[in-house]
């Protein structure tokens, strides 16, 4: 993965959004499934015609199936003579060609040394859980999880605060061949908004795969009252899968903001999250 664009490439950043309720994620799979890389790398296509051409994009985070993003970042290099010709129309194009479920916001030319992936500082989650009685608004079914028991908020917001920091999370992690599980949590917090939905939100440099929903899982049964608030980090310093920890539901998942350095820091930015981190304890 480069640095920078080739030679008479331009490199462009997109800010966009999508409901992830009907795609299998972001990235492209074989045999057709649809995802978000796929319907906007085939709008590209289109609105630039260049049909036998693939533009490919890099995403600051990789969603899984039926998770959203509010706030989602990728690039994709492009011809400079072709984002000349297309740029200033470009928005519009793809605005009128994406289905509705995907929008592109911005579409800008980056600065040197932009990687929306490894230059990406941190990436803000939010999962949303509903726990009243009656169950879910049916206008927000597929945005908020209904969980079944009453939730103490305090007692998750506690529970969440002991996973704060630099840490092994192997115990909450899918372990993926030739990866690190160590990240670094900054902030991580449990609150109810005014219209009574929990919003368990967590800021981090980046995440394991299915990392926040297996911490969601933890937090959820100390909220309800069938763990103690120490259970999680427990958890987290066993350094192992629990069973008892289960992955949550996609849904409620929206990835909200992805941050980036001053332009002047983006190359550094980028060679700190190449590095692969070890445990030194």
């Amino acid at each position: 993965m480069s640095d920078e664009a080739q030679p008479g490439y331009v490199r462009v950043r997109l800010d966009l959004s999508y409901d992830g309720s009907d795609f299998h994620g972001w990235a492209k799979q074989a045999g057709g499934r649809r995802t978000v890389q796929g319907e906007i790398e085939d709008a590209l296509r289109t609105v630039t015609r260049t049909r036998d051409t693939t533009y490919e994009l890099t995403v600051a985070g990789r969603t899984d199936a039926g998770v959203h993003a509010r706030g989602q970042v990728a690039h994709v290099d492009l011809p400079e003579e072709l984002w000349a010709g297309h740029g200033e129309k470009l928005l519009k194009r793809l605005a009128g060609r994406l289905p509705k479920d995907v929008r592109v916001w911005a579409l800008t030319q980056a600065p040197e040394g932009f990687n929306a992936r490894f230059a990406a500082l941190w990436r803000r989650y939010v999962y949303r859980v509903g726990d009243q009685p009656g169950g879910v608004d049916p206008l927000l079914r597929n945005h908020v999880l209904w969980h079944d028991w009453e939730l103490d908020v305090a007692l998750m917001d506690a529970a969440a605060k002991s996973l704060v920091g630099e840490h092994d999370f192997a115990a909450y992690a899918k372990k993926r061949e030739g990866a690190t599980t160590i990240r670094e949590i900054f902030d991580f917090g449990v609150r109810r908004s005014v219209d009574g939905i929990v919003e368990i939100e967590v800021r981090a440099d980046a995440f394991c795969h299915n990392q926040v929903r297996s911490m969601v899982g933890a937090l959820l049964f100390v909220g309800d009252g069938h763990r103690g608030v120490e259970w999680p980090r427990a958890v987290l310093d066993a350094g192992v899968r629990d069973s008892a920890v289960h992955v949550v539901r996609p849904h409620g998942l929206t990835l909200e903001e992805v941050a980036y350095p001053a332009d002047e820091l983006l190359l550094e930015r980028q060679r700190q999250a190449r590095r692969v981190r070890v445990r030194t304890a």
